[in-house]
């Protein structure tokens, strides 16, 4: 679920959080919890406002964030090219 959050915000400039909950169709419960713990990690930024009366989350993705999302996909394309070589 965290690494589908950090996709979803790299590819995005930023989404509400209901955005999110429909694109990777999951709960409020299930969102809430990962999104957290991205936050405290500090690879994502929360934004919370009011349109009118009714509260607005919104998350980016932190410069951190997306420097863990290329060192990943840089480590999963070595495995990916090392599997390839056998």
């Amino acid at each position: 679920m965290r690494l589908a959050i950090v996709s979803a915000l790299a590819v995005n400039d930023s989404l509400t959080f209901n955005e999110l909950k429909r694109l990777l169709d999951t709960t409020d419960g299930n969102l809430s919890v990962h999104a957290r713990k991205l936050e405290e990690a500090d690879y994502i930024v929360c934004t919370k406002s009011f349109e009118g009366r009714v509260p607005r989350t919104r998350y980016q993705l932190s410069a951190a964030g997306r420097q863990a999302l290329e060192r990943y996909l840089a480590h999963m394309e070595a495995l990916i090219r090392a599997t390839r070589e056998r």
